[in-house]
């Protein structure tokens, strides 16, 4: 029998926090690991963490995590502005790494960890999991295989709940800097974006525009009003490497049923992904996704397309939000054990930082040649 994979989980929050909600119950419902450690900043807490999820070992210092015998594998569940503080050490310490997208909070930390996940010669794995979708799996084998013909036109848009109403919770205030790399652009975007070149192929070239609509919103826990500095509506233009053209709208504030949808034309059909379900208002990689096919002109030939049993894994869990996330645990470990790597890496994760700041150029350089009509 194949021992576990060991894992140490730094921001294991009992209360709240995205451990909580998707990795712990992911980690929980697979064989193939088992918590070993958790790391929080507080000492009671590391300690409630440790007896609720079965960990034999709290800390408060995650470099101790990390350096410890019994851990394997480290997971990075806390704000991107700590991600390489915490992500380096692991990787100092020769240890597996799953760290949360945004890989950092700019391209210069996302290319010193890739690099030293070079060096370290580990599996380094970023939370880009709505390309382990089981939809999503399956959208992809159908369009490499011709399904809806020659794809001649790709539309995104992507919408959260987020900032709705005017609001927004204490705990996503520093979402709103700009400097804390995990605005809309990041987060949103980024998940947005990868699973459109996951589905698509890479973006050849583009251009943008990226603007605040809501300058300020209220904290709903504090009543208090603070400044927003990063955008919450970008929307971008473009083209694929194919040639195929791209149209990409993701923002946030979104009043009424918030979700994403990517749709795919092609000379035979339509192939369209929506994001469905309660989570759908949080993005593309939260929450459940549908996958529909429309062959015909009829303004009710939709149908949702059934996906196969072998593109999803056999276990169970709670809700959909762990699902994805699941699922890219599941292909980790067989990429742990048989060498293979088939979940996104600390590569894909700088591929996509720079595709970002590509997006931001893109919008100065519109900013600069606007003309009023």
């Amino acid at each position: 029998m194949t021992e576990p994979i060991r894992v140490g989980v730094i921001g294991a929050g009992t209360e709240r926090g995205w451990a909580k909600t998707a990795h712990l119950p992911a980690l929980a419902a697979l064989p193939e690991y088992e918590v070993t450690a958790v790391a929080t900043t507080r000492v009671g807490s590391a300690r409630r963490a440790a007896e609720q999820y079965g960990a034999a070992h709290a800390f408060t210092d995650p470099a101790r995590l990390s350096g410890h015998p019994e851990v394997d594998l480290v997971v990075v569940a806390v704000k991107t502005p700590d991600h390489a503080d915490l992500v380096l050490p692991a990787l100092e310490a020769g240890k597996h790494v799953y760290c949360e997208w945004p890989l950092g909070r700019t391209t210069k930390e996302a290319e010193v960890m890739a690099e030293a996940a070079r060096q370290a010669g580990v599996h380094a794995a970023v939370g880009l999991q709505a390309r382990h979708a089981p939809a999503a799996r399956h959208a992809r084998r159908l369009l490499t295989s011709g399904a809806i013909g020659r794809v001649t036109a790709v539309n995104v848009f992507a919408t959260r709940a987020k900032g709705a109403g005017g609001t927004v919770t204490s705990d996503a205030v520093y979402t709103l800097d700009r400097r804390a790399g995990a605005g809309t652009l990041e987060v949103a975007g980024g998940h947005t974006l990868d699973l459109l070149e996951f589905l698509g192929g890479s973006v050849g070239r583009l251009w943008a525009s990226l603007s605040v609509q809501q300058p300020r919103l209220t904290v709903s826990d504090t009543a208090e009003s603070v400044g927003v500095t990063t955008a919450d509506h970008i929307v971008i233009g473009g083209f694929l490497v194919t040639g195929v053209p791209v149209s990409v709208h993701v923002h946030d504030g979104k009043a009424g049923a918030a979700r994403t949808r990517l749709e795919f034309s092609g000379t035979r059909g339509t192939l369209t992904l929506v994001s469905e379900g309660p989570a759908a208002g949080h993005g593309i990689q939260i929450s459940d996704i549908r996958l529909y096919e429309d062959k015909s002109a009829a303004t009710d030939g939709r149908r949702e397309v059934a996906v196969p049993p072998d593109c999803r894994t056999a276990v169970d869990v709670p809700d959909t939000a762990v699902r994805n996330v699941t699922e890219l645990y599941a292909a980790l470990a067989r990429d742990i054990r048989s060498g293979s790597h088939t979940v996104p890496d600390f590569e894909t994760g700088l591929r996509l930082h720079r595709l970002l700041d590509t997006v931001r150029s893109a919008d100065q350089a519109a900013t600069s040649q606007v003309r009023e009509v």
